[in-house]
């Protein structure tokens, strides 16, 4: 799906919310808006970087437990 929302475009809409803000570029009545979509993308991204950080450690750990019997065969 084209919109299927990635951690680089929640990144990249962060970021644009971020500098709206910062620049002042947003009305009050749309701040509470911008803030509570702010929260929800960062809530997004921790989830995204949790678990590949979790299929990282899980590939990692296969490959040193591979390695070990690579290494118990050859002895």
């Amino acid at each position: 799906m084209e919109n299927e929302l990635t951690y680089s475009k929640a990144a990249a809409e962060l970021e644009v919310i971020v500098k709206e803000i910062e620049e002042e570029n947003i009305a009050v009545d749309a701040l509470s808006e911008k803030v509570k979509r702010a929260a929800q993308l960062i809530r997004f991204c921790r989830s995204k970087l949790r678990g590949t950080g979790e299929e990282v450690e899980k590939v990692l750990a296969d490959l040193e437990e591979k390695t070990r019997e690579e290494e118990g065969e050859q002895f």
